[in-house]
């Protein structure tokens, strides 16, 4: 009796296991054709644009930022507080070194140089006197002795008094060219307070850094040119004349000065300057785009376009390869390779972010990036 109750209740479990079996079966079946689906399909053909390798003639150098400075340049100031009862100059005025430009109020200070005169003459009389005395013996050498150090202390207030005067009387320390004045007579100086600027500006320095790459392509002496974008029509000519004994450890330059002309005065500190250091004869060499270079810690990349025949539909078939690079140096927009590439190479310049080796690709060069030597800055 109980064996025939059983049966119904393995029948129902055999045909719920089947229905479960069923449908594991088909969502693995339908998986399946999915992926193939997939596979068959393969990866779209991705937008691009491209340049072809070419040779340029390139003019082996080096070019770097620099701003300018004085030879010799300082803010004119007073070590001691007074009233200004004169002024000497003008904004603008070239002086001479040792020019006097500002006066302070001194009066109670000589005053007092009158009083410490007057004790030194004194002194020097009671010393000449007792010299008298003591040659014929009247005195003894203790005496002289206390008139000779009471005609030293006596200098020694009188040179004191004089030095304080001084610090009175502001002179221009070097020949230059004077900045805006700061000051106006009658008004109350304090130590420190800013008068006016001075700067010497013929010849001018001009200071800028190169990469350590480079410290080989550049010695003392050795000519140079610089432009502005102040006096555009206008390249200046100089030579190097210091480098920097180290390299800063932050940025792995090195730090240059270069010594310019400047008659005209028209080159002023802190003016921005593009140097030019020409090295060798022309060379011939591969150029790119550089937006055309993936710069990677493991090496620089490019993207070559290969044609591998025709696809079903008839368009070409392109796809990429990965080739690393050696690049030198840069200028503008572009940039120079010296190996991994050959001439005719057809070299991936946008879109590289979307490619791996063996991607499909088309080409629409209708947006190309910049490819400019001499790149300006225009204004919209």
């Amino acid at each position: 009796m109980k064996t025939t109750s059983r049966k119904p209740m393995i029948v129902m479990l055999l045909l719920v296991s089947l229905v479960f079996g069923a449908i594991y079966g088909f969502q693995q079946f339908r998986n399946h054709m999915i992926q193939k689906a997939i596979r068959g399909q393969g990866m779209p053909p991705q937008a691009v644009s491209t340049t072809i390798a070419r040779k340029e003639i390139w003019s082996p150098g080096i070019e770097a930022m620099g701003s300018l400075h004085a030879v010799l340049g300082t803010n004119l100031s007073t070590e001691t507080g007074g009233l200004i009862t004169a002024i000497h100059f003008q904004s603008g005025d070239t002086v001479a070194a040792g020019k006097l430009l500002i006066e302070l109020n001194a009066e109670p200070l000589k005053a007092q140089l009158g009083a410490l005169q007057a004790t030194e003459k004194l002194a020097q009389i009671n010393y000449n006197r007792d010299l008298e005395q003591f040659k014929i013996q009247a005195i003894s050498q203790a005496v002289l002795d206390t008139d000779v150090a009471n005609l030293h202390s006596a200098q020694a207030q009188v040179a004191s008094q004089q030095a304080l005067i001084a610090q009175k009387v502001i002179r221009a320390p070097f020949a230059g060219k004077l900045g805006i004045r700061q000051v106006d007579p009658g008004q109350y100086l304090t130590p420190g307070a800013s008068i006016v600027s001075l700067q010497k500006l013929d010849p001018i320095y001009l200071d800028f850094s190169v990469p350590q790459t480079q410290l080989s392509l550049i010695h003392p002496g050795e000519n140079i040119h610089a432009q502005t974008d102040a006096l555009p029509d206008k390249l200046m000519s100089g030579s190097i004349m210091a480098i920097e004994p180290q390299i800063d450890s932050s940025t792995r330059n090195i730090a240059v000065r270069a010594e310019l002309p400047n008659t005209g005065g028209k080159l002023l500190p802190g003016l921005f300057m593009t140097v030019h250091i020409n090295q060798g004869s022309p060379q011939n060499l591969i150029t790119l785009p550089n937006a055309a270079i993936a710069y990677n810690p493991y090496g620089s990349t490019v993207f070559v376009v290969r044609n591998q025949g025709k696809n079903t539909d008839g368009t070409p078939k392109l796809v990429v390869e990965q080739h690393f690079v050696t690049t030198g140096a840069t200028r503008g927009d572009q940039v120079s390779v010296l190996n991994g590439l050959q001439v005719g190479d057809v070299v991936v310049t946008s879109g590289q972010l979307k490619l791996h080796n063996g991607a499909p690709v088309f080409i629409n060069n209708s947006i190309m990036p910049t490819d400019n030597p001499n790149p300006k800055v225009r204004d919209e």
